[in-house]
């Protein structure tokens, strides 16, 4: 008797783990599987949702001619009316091809064609009003649209089309300007043969001066004619078109400044601690020298294609360091009068930085100091890696 129980306690635990282990067996595969299963069903589902929104939108655009809004013609002055009539698309033009590409502040932003009277179409963004906006939405709108109409009037400065106020959808067309973002532009000029004849392929530090010195000009013409200041300026706020023309693009800080309350402060947090000046993240102060600050930045992002600035720095450890004298080397690509340009954007005192009339003279000066030779960046840009390291990941 004593043995035989002795012999069932001592077997006993061995079953159990038997059971144990067939039981992980079989539920762990299962678990995975049914997991698996499940993100596919949610990718689905999120595909599905995006193409409907893409669908919906460009029925949007599609049906517009379809009744005026009652509130259309009360969300705007007659001033603000009077202004933005000669912009009003004809009825000639049509909006073909829209397809929905990202969410924007007022609502979805599409790229398609825009047809004219003689067949000839062009590449376009439009920015639209979503869908049940409220009157004070719709107004803010309106006045974005009057804003570009009033600013756009220079070659490197985003070029504004045509709009629909009267109506709806209302929207804002831009031109699209391809190739099109600098930042993505840039990256994609990484690890790729550098004996391409294509200019564009063919990115030096000649480039870089030529490039900075348009950014430098649509910067000045916004300050000198306007008073405004971008406080967003950077490579992924730059347009780049044919023969690396530029236009600097990404208003909606500069929007944002003309008046004075809280929206400020919360549209200029959503700028990124590595591309703003000291006296910006300490004070709150957003002049245009702040900007010039920044210009400096886009300029090692223009040497280095696209590398995020301070890399091997936390965003919130950027000001200490800035504190303490200590700048961004001078990179491997980078001559010696290019960084010196960047050094004097980066001085601590905004009345120590130079004015942007003074960078273009300095940028003709030095240019023919530039090396000419492509570019060259091996490493092809990880975009998860340099949203972390930009300090742009949320």
């Amino acid at each position: 008797m004593d043995v035989n129980r002795k012999c069932n306690e001592t077997l006993l635990p061995v079953c159990n783990d038997e059971s144990s282990d067939l039981l992980a067996l079989i539920m762990i595969p299962s678990l995975l599987g049914l997991s698996t299963v499940v993100v596919v069903i949610l990718l689905f589902i999120c595909l599905h949702k995006h193409k409907q929104r893409g669908r919906r939108t460009a029925a949007q655009f599609a049906n517009s001619s379809q009744g005026l809004s009652s509130n259309s013609a009360s969300v705007s002055s007659p001033q603000v009316q009077t202004a933005l009539c000669p912009w009003e698309i004809p009825e000639e033009c049509a909006l073909v091809g829209l397809e929905f590409w990202q969410t924007g502040r007022y609502g979805p932003i599409c790229k398609g064609l825009l047809r004219n009277k003689d067949g000839v179409a062009s590449v376009v963004v439009v920015k639209s009003l979503r869908d049940g906006s409220n009157q004070p939405e719709a107004k803010e709108f309106v006045d974005w649209i009057h804003f570009h109409a009033t600013v756009c009037k220079h070659e490197n400065v985003v070029q504004m089309l045509y709009c629909q106020t009267r109506r709806l959808p209302m929207y804002l067309v831009l031109d699209a300007y391809t190739p099109g973002n600098l930042l993505h532009f840039l990256w994609s000029l990484r690890n790729t043969d550098l004996n391409a004849a294509d200019l564009l392929q063919s990115f030096s530090e000649r480039s870089v001066f030529l490039v900075g010195k348009q950014v430098a000009a649509g910067l000045d013409y916004l300050m000198s004619e306007h008073r405004l200041v971008h406080g967003d300026v950077a490579a992924r706020n730059i347009l780049i078109g044919p023969g690396l023309s530029v236009r600097v693009s990404g208003l909606g800080v500069a929007f944002a400044g003309r008046k004075m309350d809280s929206a400020i402060s919360r549209r200029a947090a959503e700028v990124p601690l590595k591309w703003q000046a000291p006296e910006r993240i300490m004070m709150h102060l957003s002049i245009d020298r702040s900007d010039v600050w920044s210009f400096g930045i886009l300029l090692y992002e223009l040497v280095t294609l696209g590398s995020p600035p301070y890399p091997e720095l936390e965003p919130l450890s950027v000001v200490q360091k800035l504190q303490a004298s200590c700048r961004m080397k001078r990179p491997k690509t980078c001559g010696g009068p290019l960084y010196d340009l960047m050094k004097y954007c980066w001085m601590w005192s905004f009345k120590d930085r130079p004015t942007f009339s003074a960078i273009i003279r300095l940028l003709e000066a030095s240019l023919h100091l530039a090396a000419t030779e492509p570019i060259c960046i091996p490493e092809v840009m990880d975009i998860f890696d340099y949203n972390k390291r930009a300090g742009l990941l949320s």
